[in-house]
């Protein structure tokens, strides 16, 4: 099953390589919001709860953006019925799940960058940030990964991914938001605990579901 999964991964890094829709999307969408933002400002500074909210509310954007072609390019493409035939549908999940993961990671990363620049954000705890930033990573990529299986086949794609995905991934987005305003304000780990075996247990209960349901949702 990891032999396949990694196989299906590497033919998805493969293919956006190739054609670059993704990541150009993607960079294009965070130059432009992260420019309006800065812009908007001026000088004005803004607070550590304000600044957690419109950071998540980027990258839950531009998850929205990169994330939903993953099953939807094999239909456009025809080519589901060959993985279909050639790999078990948990190793299909694990390897759409792998790429998506990897894709957001690059994505945040940017993100997090350019805003830190762009706002002159100052971060207290940096280590408590950058687990709130992973477990948030982790938590969006698994809603977005089955969301994705399961608008493969509905006629409007780009309307139904956010619509499906944001009350799915509104108890992430909270406590995510909340831990990140924490960290920015130098929160010890006690006071961020909650927030975080939230987001641990979301991501859980999130990938679980996936591996259980995956199987109906692929051979539909």
């Amino acid at each position: 099953m990891i032999k396949q999964a990694f196989a299906i991964c590497k033919k998805d890094f493969s293919s956006e390589i190739r054609t670059r829709y993704a990541i150009n999307a993607l960079l294009m969408f965070i130059i432009v919001v992260i420019s309006i933002i800065k812009f908007s400002l001026g000088e004005e500074k803004l607070s550590s709860e304000m600044n957690a909210g419109i950071l998540w509310i980027i990258i839950f954007f531009a998850a929205s953006n990169g994330l939903s072609r993953v099953f939807v390019s094999e239909e456009e493409r025809g080519t589901s019925l060959a993985i279909k035939l050639s790999a078990e549908a948990k190793s299909v999940l694990l390897g759409k799940l792998i790429f998506n993961t990897s894709l957001t990671f690059i994505i945040n990363f940017f993100i997090i960058f350019l805003y830190i620049i762009i706002t002159d954000l100052k971060i207290s705890s940096i280590g408590l940030f950058l687990i709130t930033i992973i477990l948030g990573n982790f938590g969006l990529s698994s809603v977005m990964t089955i969301i994705a299986a399961l608008i493969s086949k509905a006629s409007s794609k780009g309307t139904l991914y956010p619509v499906l995905s944001f009350p799915l991934l509104l108890p992430l987005l909270l406590a995510s938001i909340s831990a990140t305003w924490l960290s920015i304000e130098g929160t010890a780990f006690s006071g961020i605990s909650g927030e975080l075996q939230i987001m641990v247990s979301y991501t859980i209960v999130v990938i679980t579901a996936s591996f259980l349901l995956f199987d109906l949702i692929w051979n539909d």
